[in-house]
């Protein structure tokens, strides 16, 4: 979630401090309800897929996490569109993310496939839960910092997209998570593994909404709902894969041009 550098009458930039104080220099006593209102609505997804999971229903859990996801997508560009960001918000945000991004996706994947396979199924979901937090801690050093067009590793909402829609299209298959026990370890550990690579992964943060757009463009938006209706799990889980290893094909190739990283506007922070 970005902040917006406020500046005062003389045209410098105001402390965040002091953005967080009326016009009397008090704390504001409130939040702001809308942007709050679709991190709580994300929130519970997370905490609904936990309780789905623990009552064997895998599609329904995998799903909740697929609704958190948009949800979490809004908030931010809500705050934004209102002029509602604070460090409430911010922080709220984070929390919410590490329940359904991180706890949440780890916890299904283990009672649906990884509980069968003792110590080395719960050292993968921990791997992954451990990846989310400091993917998420990562990510909290830069929300000061403006957005950038690559993000550093894999972003938390699509290693959980990633590792719940193999639940969701494997589960949609009538395919027991004991059969595929190995394959789904390999999963969570990939991406656990992946959110706190250097790898540079588009983050689609130079879209604009109020941009304009080729009238073509907005002709594909009905193919684009018409091809994820045919087979929803299958679809989306096929979109995050091909998201999943796209920051690894960049980095090869980069590398293989003689280029590294020089030249991509990533989200980095010297602390890491």
């Amino acid at each position: 979630m970005r902040f917006k550098r406020n500046k005062n009458r003389f045209g410098a930039p105001r402390p965040f401090s002091a953005r967080m104080t009326g016009p009397t220099g008090k704390p504001h006593k409130g939040v702001y309800l809308l942007p709050n209102l679709f991190t709580t609505a994300a929130l519970f997804c997370g905490f609904y897929g936990i309780v789905m999971a623990m009552g064997q229903q895998f599609t329904t859990a995998a799903v909740a996490i697929f609704a958190a996801l948009v949800l979490d997508s809004l908030d931010g560009r809500v705050a934004r569109m209102t002029n509602t960001q604070s460090a409430f918000g911010a922080e709220y945000d984070s929390l919410a993310d590490m329940v359904s991004f991180g706890a949440a996706p780890a916890l299904i994947i283990y009672e649906w496939s990884l509980s069968g396979m003792g110590k080395l199924g719960w050292v993968a979901a921990f791997v992954y839960l451990a990846g989310a937090a400091l993917r998420l801690a990562r990510f909290n050093t830069n929300a000061a910092v403006v957005d950038k067009a690559w993000f550093q590793g894999l972003p938390s909402p699509a290693a959980a997209a990633l590792v719940t829609g193999f639940v969701w299209v494997m589960d949609d298959a009538k395919m027991a998570g004991a059969e595929l026990d190995w394959l789904a370890w390999g999963i969570t550990f990939y991406a656990g593994i992946t959110m706190v690579s250097n790898v540079p992964f588009f983050s689609g943060k130079d879209f604009h909404f109020r941009r304009s757009v080729p009238f073509q463009v907005l002709a594909l938006i009905p193919l684009v709902f018409a091809l994820v209706s045919q087979d929803p799990p299958k679809v989306l889980f096929g979109v995050f894969v091909l998201y999943g290893i796209s920051g690894y094909v960049v980095y090869v190739v980069r590398k293989v041009k003689g280029q590294g990283m020089k030249g991509l506007d990533i989200e980095r922070d010297e602390h890491f």
